[in-house]
């Protein structure tokens, strides 16, 4: 698939932006375990006129992110416009826009998913930012409102008509936010749709290799998304490369193996932050989600997520190598959260 002149093999994987998570270490976790683009964390359109410092440090790009998106939100036009134009200074690969996020505290302001009541301003607002940027544009969607409202092929229709280079689509609509599961019917529905000829990449509920073959296989996407499926299991995108290529399931890792992913996702958040005490915080989500399913595994924990010091963490992660090592953890089944 292509995004502008950005040329993609296979089926393309992507992580998916998430608020405080996909920032610049995890990202390069991500990418040394074989995911194919990514997002920053997405930014609000007037912090990021108004200069606003930790704005811009969401936006800090490298050479190893690449192809990277800078994802923007915001409810004004005029401010997405020109919040546009000053993230393409820093020269991203691509702008996406945010049509998707369902948080109520962004929702209310008439940004992200709240577009999806109103479709000629989201349409208006793909318009002038497309204008106004010489970069390819993409977007991030849902499959509408509620229930009663899913009208994600008219948005695509819209969305391709003033340029839009791509879009992505949650299979969920706002009211649902993450429960329920994904559909993805309507996201097949997208894709072979006659009038639809800009790439389409599905996202929900991606949970292994086997889930993401037989969704690709009911819709013919062209690329898949991975946003909660990867968080505590950064490998998902090699696992899912594998299976892709060749029908076979890696083996699990052992317990070994994920303690060395977390002490260098750690060790890049520590050179990048430029302080322990930070990274560690910034790592305990991540923290939270390895090891699913290890028994008696509840106290180790708790120590990871009360830790304040690396060396500390070093100690904790060495018990669980002495306990655990070659116990092989199984993350089939694993409910996203």
């Amino acid at each position: 698939m292509k995004i502008g002149s950005i040329e993609l093999e296979g089926t393309p994987l992507f992580l998916a932006p998430m608020e405080d998570v996909t920032y610049k270490s995890f990202r390069r976790i991500c990418k040394l375990n074989g995911v194919d683009v990514m997002y920053t964390e997405f930014v609000s359109s007037e912090a990021l006129i108004r200069e606003v410092e930790k704005t811009r440090m969401k936006m800090e790009l490298s050479d190893e992110d690449r192809p990277i998106a800078i994802q923007i939100y915001g409810y004004d036009v005029e401010s997405m416009a020109n919040a546009a134009r000053i993230a393409e200074e820093l020269k991203p690969d691509f702008i996406d826009l945010n049509f998707g996020c369902p948080m109520k505290k962004i929702v209310r302001k008439g940004a992200c998913s709240a577009l999806l009541q109103d479709l000629p301003k989201m349409q208006q607002m793909a318009a002038e930012v497309v204008k106004n940027v010489s970069l390819p544009v993409t977007a991030k969607t849902r499959l509408g409102w509620d229930e009663n409202s899913k009208v994600i092929l008219e948005v695509a229709e819209r969305l391709q008509d003033v340029g839009i280079a791509a879009l992505a689509i949650h299979g969920r609509t706002r009211s649902q936010l993450y429960s329920g599961e994904a559909d993805w019917t309507l996201i097949g529905e997208v894709k072979n749709s006659p009038h639809i000829h800009i790439p389409i990449i599905g996202n929900g509920d991606i949970n292994g290799p086997e889930k993401a073959a037989e969704l690709l296989k009911q819709t013919g996407v062209d690329g898949l998304m991975i946003g909660r499926g990867a968080i505590g299991r950064p490998w998902i995108f090699n696992e899912i490369k594998h299976y892709l290529k060749t029908g076979e399931l890696l083996p699990p890792p052992t317990v070994t193996e994920i303690v060395h992913h977390m002490q260098e996702q750690l060790r890049i958040t520590a050179d990048w932050k430029g302080n322990p005490l930070s990274a560690i915080l910034m790592m305990r989500r991540h923290f939270a989600r390895y090891f699913p399913g290890v028994p008696n595994f509840r106290t180790h924990r708790i120590k990871m997520l009360q830790a304040t010091q690396v060396d500390e963490l070093d100690k904790i992660m060495n018990e669980i190598i002495e306990l655990y090592g070659d116990l092989r953890v199984d993350y089939t089944d694993i409910r996203l959260k």
